[in-house]
């Protein structure tokens, strides 16, 4: 008998297997069930010959639908990230992430109102909202606008930028389908902070994962849990059982071309008889930003990681611009 590869273990472990990219073959590979991208895959796909025939739809939108250059880069964006969408959506069964513009962080009607916008474009092309997750960063601000998504519209989100127990806690109080806290990321801070090196099951990221899913499992919290930014196969392992991991290409394919054992971590029958004690935070801002504050590397990773997705969305509007006024 063959053994089965670690991938296909770990999706018989119970983890949902969500590919982490904007580039079709790799996800088609990998037969993910859902996928998500961000500013930054999308800017990386984008430059891609592959992709032109997508940037050429979004333009023309744009053009269309904006009066100054700057609009019409603006809606030529949004038309971008749900032609991405649409794309992913023909090869995973399940659902797309789609990101709102990072610059809107901390603004809950902007979010709300961007959201929406992007939900209409998709259902313009025939995709429903039950196959779109909209992607919000884990602003106080933000987790707001995913209670209203949520609980009004009844659209989907996935609240991602998340660091830490506090962003988690008021996640799942505001109703949230899905969060992605960042595994990888949690550890490049500790790495840089402390000059140590981490074995997987004492990673700060995979720590901070496992408390997280314990907890929602503890209080019967429906959101999804999904471990997201990987830097080895180790985190990977060590969150077997978890509900959801998102997974880059290349840690794809290492987990793909290996047969090495992958063991249920994760386990909810488990977590419901820990012993947990029961916070809020969703109507408590001020607890929630003084919470959020104490935690050193969760205020620096949320700023940067806005920081960052603003950045490449300003790239690549300044890429469709010049397209839009050519």
């Amino acid at each position: 008998m063959t053994m089965s590869s670690s991938l296909e273990q770990l999706k018989a472990s119970g983890t949902v297997v969500v590919s982490d990219s904007g580039d079709f073959e790799s996800i088609a590979k990998y037969k993910p069930q859902d996928a998500t991208t961000n500013p930054s895959l999308i800017l990386a796909a984008a430059k891609k010959a592959a992709y032109a025939k997508l940037i050429d739809v979004a333009v023309e939108y744009g053009k269309v639908h904006g009066s100054t250059p700057s609009e019409m880069a603006e809606e030529s964006l949004d038309r971008l990230l749900v032609e991405f969408g649409k794309e992913i959506l023909a090869i995973v069964p399940g659902r797309v992430s789609t990101e709102v513009d990072a610059r809107l962080s901390f603004d809950t009607e902007a979010t709300v109102a961007k959201a929406l916008k992007i939900i209409d474009l998709y259902k313009s092309i025939g995709i429903e909202s039950d196959r779109i997750l909209i992607k919000i960063a884990s602003t106080y601000e933000g987790i707001k606008a995913a209670h209203i998504l949520e609980s009004k519209y009844n659209i989907h989100c996935n609240l991602t930028l998340l660091f830490s127990f506090v962003q988690a806690v008021a996640a799942a109080e505001a109703g949230a389908t899905l969060i992605s806290p960042f595994v990888g990321r949690i550890l490049d801070w500790y790495k840089a902070s402390t000059g140590k090196t981490y074995e997987a099951a004492e990673d700060p990221g995979v720590i901070s994962v496992k408390g997280i899913f314990n907890y929602y499992k503890k209080y019967n919290y429906p959101t999804i849990v999904m471990g997201a930014s990987f830097r080895n196969v180790g985190e990977i392992k060590e969150l077997a059982g978890v509900d959801f991991l998102t997974i880059a290409p290349g840690l794809l394919e290492e987990l793909y071309n290996s047969t090495d054992p992958v063991p249920k971590k994760l386990d909810a029958a488990t977590a419901s008889t820990l012993d947990i004690p029961k916070v809020s935070y969703l109507n408590d801002e001020g607890a929630f930003r003084f919470g959020l504050n104490e935690d050193q590397m969760s205020t620096e990773k949320l700023s940067d990681g806005i920081r960052k997705f603003a950045a490449d969305t300003i790239v690549l509007l300044d890429v469709l611009e010049k397209k839009c006024t050519a």
